[in-house]
């Protein structure tokens, strides 16, 4: 089956009245690279399964289905071969949400929640949210051309004190796009454990695999002495660009941990959306083939931003594993402090600005849009970064 990643898709300025966080934040004259949120259209199964719900009409208070969580088993044992059970799962709208609701359900206030920088803003904000206290650690950048951002478990150990309970994981990671090897794992998995915290291993871009070889393994699953103590959070969101429908699941093997989650839950999440859990099973049944014709249109869209950033004078990147998400490193490109900000004024290009993610002078740049599109970015971006 032939998918279109090509057609440009009109989100600023369409025929209804549908307003874009990407694509309004900023003026018409600005391309958005910034939010993880792609340009593409979604699987023609998840299109043809939400027409079908529509047209019955009535939209009042749905159910989980069982299919859905079946479909969601599934999935687990042919892409991870983790072998889950309906019952584990607890889907609710969206894994940020999520997040808040573990370090409620998991901590006291006051206690310690930990996270490894450069981390995608929400996971900055849990401690703050909910009257805990942030703790952070930052990862190992990489010393030259071709390296790897990596996981500094001597940094991460000394962040940890008496009072940290939680462990804020981000598997692979945004925004560096890391795919973590077993071995990182296993120094993780033993720290975690000698040390009694609870982990929410967020998973969300693990269907988003870029390079030949790579392969992720759920941290639950690669470590079965941690699932008691882990919860992983899944979610078609990103891998089908289906971010607004809200569906998520948080997977919890241990029956203990899963009901204080969900008593967290009761009264401060709504009841699942009905079009999005429609939407979740469509694209876990039969939106294979398009992800697999997603993946190659991201691969390639990877190598033209790696062959632009060889071009730009002071300015870093290793390509990432997984994700559509590329961290820049702008720190000796010359732009001053704020190099999102100069970017934006001077080629109208929205990025991410790194100083959200806990690391000024970075940005993050989302290559999922259309190549007509990105090749526009681009180019505007040559007029500043050449020079």
């Amino acid at each position: 089956m032939v998918f279109d990643f090509a057609t440009p898709v009109e989100r600023r300025h369409p025929s209804g009245n549908w307003p874009s966080q990407k694509w309004h934040r900023y003026g018409d004259e600005v391309l958005p690279l910034w939010v993880a949120d792609m340009d593409f259209v979604s699987p023609p199964a998840v299109i043809e399964a939400l027409r079908a719900r529509v047209d019955h009409g009535v939209y009042g208070y749905g159910l989980v289905p069982d299919s859905l969580r079946e479909t969601l088993c599934a999935w687990s044992s042919a892409h991870y071969g983790w072998t889950i059970a309906p019952e584990w799962q607890h889907w609710l709208p969206g894994v940020v949400p999520a997040l808040h609701l573990a370090s409620l359900a998991l901590t006291e206030p006051g206690d310690g929640v930990l996270t490894v920088t450069p981390i995608y803003p929400p996971f900055l904000k849990v401690a703050e949210h909910t009257g805990r206290l942030p703790q952070q650690a930052a990862m190992r950048e990489p010393s030259s051309p071709g390296e790897r951002w990596r996981l500094d478990l001597e940094a991460l150990e000394a962040a940890i004190t008496p009072r940290t309970r939680l462990l804020l994981w981000c598997h692979p990671h945004n925004p560096t796009g890391r795919v973590w090897r077993h071995e990182e794992l296993a120094g993780l998995a033993e720290l975690v454990e000698r040390h009694d915290l609870h982990v929410v291993s967020d998973e969300l871009h693990c269907d988003l695999l870029l390079e030949a070889g790579a392969c992720h393994e759920p941290l639950a699953a690669a470590f079965p002495a941690l699932a008691a103590r882990t919860i992983t959070l899944w979610a078609p969101s990103k891998t089908f660009n289906l971010a607004g429908l809200t569906a998520a699941c948080a997977v919890i093997p241990d029956s203990r941990l899963r009901q204080r989650f969900a008593a967290a839950a009761k009264g401060m999440m709504p009841d699942g959306n009905v079009l999005g859990l429609v939407a979740a099973e469509a694209a876990y049944a039969r939106g294979e083939p398009w992800r697999q014709a997603l993946l190659e249109v991201l691969r390639g869209h990877r190598q033209m931003l790696t062959e632009r950033v060889a071009l730009w004078p002071g300015v870093g990147m290793a390509p990432p594993q997984s994700t559509y998400l590329a961290w820049l490193d702008l720190r000796q490109a010359g732009l001053g402090e704020s190099p999102q900000r100069v970017l934006l004024e001077g080629a109208g290009v929205a990025l991410s600005d790194g100083a959200d993610f806990g690391w000024p002078g970075f940005v993050r740049l989302n290559f999922g849009t259309t190549a007509t599109q990105l090749e526009a970015a681009l180019s505007r971006l040559d007029h500043v970064l050449e020079a």
